[in-house]
């Protein structure tokens, strides 16, 4: 079976097609992050022990939907950190620093996470998902919801944030790293988009603090403009990736001199 990781000619062959990989090996760094968002990952379990009875079996399995949510969102944090690591595979005190705050941001946010998608869950299935009783003791008066997703925007905002400055560091480095055309418009597209990640998530918080109480609740599918952020930024450089990509695939043909 053929690797991703196999080399030739001493260049890491990247599975993105146009961009080349400059990650080499996995660092001390990155096998650190790893090991952060696998406890991360731990910390979302409901319980680490095997249930001894059928009721709490039953019991456990009404927390999958909200912990499969939860998963999902931080595996995306994972792969976008995996990515950024092996296309560019910097190594320096910056870097460094701002993998330190973005792993410690995961694990600071993962309870408020796994609270939010459990009381979203069982909002929406009227306490299904959760033990008899447990959706009215969650919130206990309705001022509590705005602080709830402001709490969990400024855990968004802080993540993207993290992201574009990660990617604005890779563009700034762009000479040292030798990218090419079609590499720098992609770095310039990944921290517009984080940007604009960042944004939507500083907009649910004002939202949710503005609008009263009984409708803060609603803010949260403010969210959803990350896909309308995503098409922008996806409509407006993914035309100029393509000219790079035919420029470079398609060099202009010198004519002989007469």
């Amino acid at each position: 079976m053929s690797s991703l990781r196999e080399s030739v000619g001493g260049t890491l062959v990247s599975p993105e097609p146009h961009f080349r990989w400059r990650g080499g090996e996995i660092t001390r760094l990155e096998g650190f992050t790893d090991a952060v968002f696998a406890f991360a990952v731990t910390l979302l379990v409901v319980s680490l022990e095997v249930p001894k009875t059928f009721d709490e079996l039953i019991l456990a399995m009404k927390g999958f939907l909200p912990f499969a949510i939860c998963f999902a969102t931080l595996v995306q944090v994972w792969h976008a950190h995996y990515i950024f690591s092996r296309r560019y595979g910097l190594q320096t005190t910056y870097t460094i620093v701002l993998n330190a705050a973005l792993v410690f941001v995961v694990l600071f946010y993962v309870y408020p996470l796994k609270f939010l998608f459990t009381l979203v869950v069982g909002g929406m299935t009227n306490g299904a998902t959760l033990p008899k009783g447990q959706l009215e003791h969650m919130m206990t008066s309705q001022h509590q919801v705005p602080l709830l997703f402001v709490i969990y925007s400024a855990g968004v905002v802080a993540v993207f944030t993290l992201f574009a400055l990660l990617y604005h560091y890779a563009y700034r480095k762009r000479r040292r790293l030798q990218l090419n055309e079609y590499e720098t418009l992609c770095t310039q597209h990944a921290v517009i988009q984080f940007v604009g990640f960042a944004g939507v998530g500083a907009l649910v918080a004002v939202v949710a603090m503005l609008v009263p109480e009984r409708y803060a609740g609603g803010s949260g599918l403010l969210f959803c403009l990350n896909g309308v952020v995503g098409w922008i930024t996806g409509s407006v450089f993914g035309k100029k990736q393509r000219m790079a990509l035919e420029k470079m695939q398609n060099p202009p043909v010198e004519l002989p001199y007469r």
